[in-house]
């Protein structure tokens, strides 16, 4: 069994913004296995299935990014899953747009939500994947920037990062983190 967590911000005015990159992942995996993310537990909305053969439990936090520790704890815990066990999905300022960064650990690298998940887990021994946003122009607020919608263009480039992030969780399930990033780390072609 494999924990995957998108991270994200609930509720509609959330919805489609650059800092829910972890939740699209999540709603694109969801749709491809077709696994229910509906189940209301942990604040979070949980759904498990297989992904390639394999037991997954996908996990959108309703805490709001900056205290989804508060959320993947619990069910980690509720699993019996160590944080090796973990895939976090994030958007990450530093990448840019249309690059994927796996690490089987690592610092939060100013995010907050994986900050709080580092907190609360009392370790930053967890695998993490990194979705590139990019940084916003000169001139723009970081937190108007990670709150604002796509661009249609940014749209199409997103879909084939989401497609790639799919693939790259597809592979974490089946042979872990340190091969999954082999496979999979770097910009769309």
């Amino acid at each position: 069994m494999k924990l995957v967590v998108g991270l994200g911000n609930p509720g509609q005015e959330y919805s489609d913004t650059r800092h829910n990159a972890g939740f699209a992942v999540i709603a694109a995996l969801a749709g491809r296995y077709d696994i229910k993310v509906r189940e209301a537990r942990y604040s979070s909305l949980m759904g498990r299935g297989k992904i390639s053969g394999q037991d997954v439990c996908l996990q959108q936090p309703l805490t709001f990014m900056n205290l989804s520790g508060q959320a993947v704890k619990p069910a980690l815990k509720s699993l019996g899953l160590l944080p090796a066990e973990l895939l976090v999905i994030s958007d990450d300022l530093d990448l840019p747009l249309g690059s994927l960064r796996l690490r089987e650990q690592g610092g939060s690298g100013g995010h907050k939500g994986l900050k709080s998940i580092a907190e609360c887990l009392a370790t930053q021994e967890f695998p993490r994947l990194r979705l590139g946003i990019g940084r916003p122009q000169e001139g723009v607020a970081v937190e108007d920037y990670v709150l604002s919608r796509w661009s249609g263009t940014e749209k199409v480039l997103l879909a084939a990062t989401v497609e790639r992030a799919m693939l790259l969780v597809e592979s974490f399930v089946l042979y872990g983190a340190v091969e999954a990033a082999n496979r999979h780390n770097g910009k769309a072609d």
